[in-house]
């Protein structure tokens, strides 16, 4: 893997460390790690096609006493997904008084049918895929496009809809907006994170 980034959480204590080829789409190996709301490790694989939109996720999310695994797959417009699960989640979760997490994966793939990109909560790698396959970084300011993307929460791999907005603003800033939330995001000349305002921050 020819580049290798590193962010900080700010919002809890964590960091993400990704692998990167981006020569011809994207590929991707990364490790997160967080706290919140409890103590995990999430190592994934990420792969696009040219045009940057997904084609395959796979991820193992693990903490004390728990492990959860989950293969995402688009193919000829539709979402596939595979999980696995050892341990209990959801009891570690109520131990430390948090609400349980649900189940890993989706009970409906078509919902999912408009979504090309994937996101993953709390790590910045993710919104590079729809900044790049949408051109934001060349687009005139005020260039702004909804996207649906297939949201996987972590830690414990439930995947649902959800409908988000990007807007270029020039100078190397994109406004993400999405369901009531806003954050102007600092990007690099490759479209990767430097600054997500409440989230993570690279050295």
């Amino acid at each position: 893997m020819p580049k290798s980034l590193y962010w900080t959480r700010t919002d809890v204590p964590g960091a993400e460390h990704a692998l990167i080829d981006d020569r011809r789409g994207l590929a991707v190996k990364g490790t997160a790690l967080a706290v919140d709301p409890i103590a995990y490790t999430c190592q994934y694989e990420l792969s696009t096609d040219e045009a940057w939109r997904t084609g395959r996720l796979e991820l193992t999310v693990e903490g004390s006493g728990w492990r959860r695994t989950l293969r995402l797959e688009r193919a000829a417009g539709r979402w596939r997904a595979a999980t696995g699960e050892q341990g209990d989640l959801d009891s570690v979760l109520r131990a430390g008084g948090h609400p349980g997490a649900g189940l890993p994966g989706t009970e409906d793939p078509d919902s999912l049918e408009s979504a090309l990109d994937v996101d993953v909560s709390g790590n910045p790698l993710f919104n590079t895929l729809p900044i790049r396959r949408l051109g934001l970084l060349t687009a005139a300011p005020g260039t702004t496009y909804e996207v649906t993307v297939a949201w996987v929460l972590l830690p414990g791999l439930e995947v649902i809809p959800a409908e988000q907005s990007y807007t270029a603003l020039g100078g190397g800033r994109v406004r993400f907006e999405s369901e009531g939330f806003t954050a102007e995001i600092d990007v690099d000349a490759d479209g990767y994170v430097t600054r997500y305002p409440g989230l993570a921050n690279r050295p």
